[in-house]
């Protein structure tokens, strides 16, 4: 398996943004995880989802939207893991 960070961002108290990241394989089968790294004990902090582009036959590129559902500023790092 292959974990890593492939991005870190920060959003202002409330406020969306969009990221993405190209050119993965698309024979792997990636999980994404966004994980806070400001803390903020007491509520949930962010939300994310995912889509994913077939950009060709041979790349891939994931496209995030990622929310800070807290009412302070918040860093986070988008992780992954690659299970095959």
């Amino acid at each position: 398996m292959r974990i890593g960070t492939q991005f870190t961002g920060s959003l202002a108290a409330g406020e969306s943004g969009s990221w993405f990241t190209h050119s993965w394989p698309p024979e792997w089968h990636v999980l994404w995880h966004v994980m806070p790294i400001t803390p903020a004990p007491g509520a949930p902090e962010v939300e994310w989802d995912v889509e994913v582009e077939r950009a060709d036959a041979a790349k891939v590129t994931y496209w995030f939207t990622i929310r800070n559902l807290s009412n302070a500023p918040m860093d986070f790092e988008a992780r992954y893991a690659v299970m095959n």
